[in-house]
C-alpha cells in the first residue's frame, strides 16, 4: 500500500495520521517518514480494518484499547553507548 493508499484510508475512517499514530502507539513523525514510499503491511491492515468499520458505523476504539500496546522505544534508546567501548590515548611521542 502507498502511502497516499494510506491515508485514503485514514480519511475514510476520519483520522489523521496523528490521530492513527496514537491509536497504534507510535510517533507521528515515524508514519510520515513513509510519504512517498509504501507503507509497512500491518499499518496498511490496521487502517483498511478501522476505515472498513467506521464505514459500517462500528466503533474500534474498544477493541483497540483492549490491545495492550506499550509505546515503542525510539532507535538508538538502548542500553550502553553508541559506538562500543571508548577508545585509549595513544601515545604519539616515540
Amino acid at each position: 500500500m502507498t502511502y497516499e493508499e494510506f491515508t485514503g484510508e485514514l480519511q475514510r475512517a476520519s483520522l489523521s495520521v496523528r490521530g492513527f499514530a496514537a491509536l497504534v502507539r507510535m510517533n507521528p513523525n515515524s508514519i510520515s517518514n513513509y510519504a512517498g514510499r509504501d507503507i509497512p503491511a500491518h499499518l496498511g491492515l490496521i487502517a483498511a480494518l478501522i476505515a472498513d468499520l467506521h464505514g459500517h458505523g462500528i466503533d474500534y476504539l474498544p477493541a483497540v484499547e483492549r490491545a495492550t500496546i506499550s509505546q515503542k522505544k525510539p532507535r538508538g534508546a538502548g542500553p550502553g553507548r553508541f559506538g562500543g567501548d571508548r577508545q585509549q590515548v595513544l601515545d604519539l611521542s616515540r
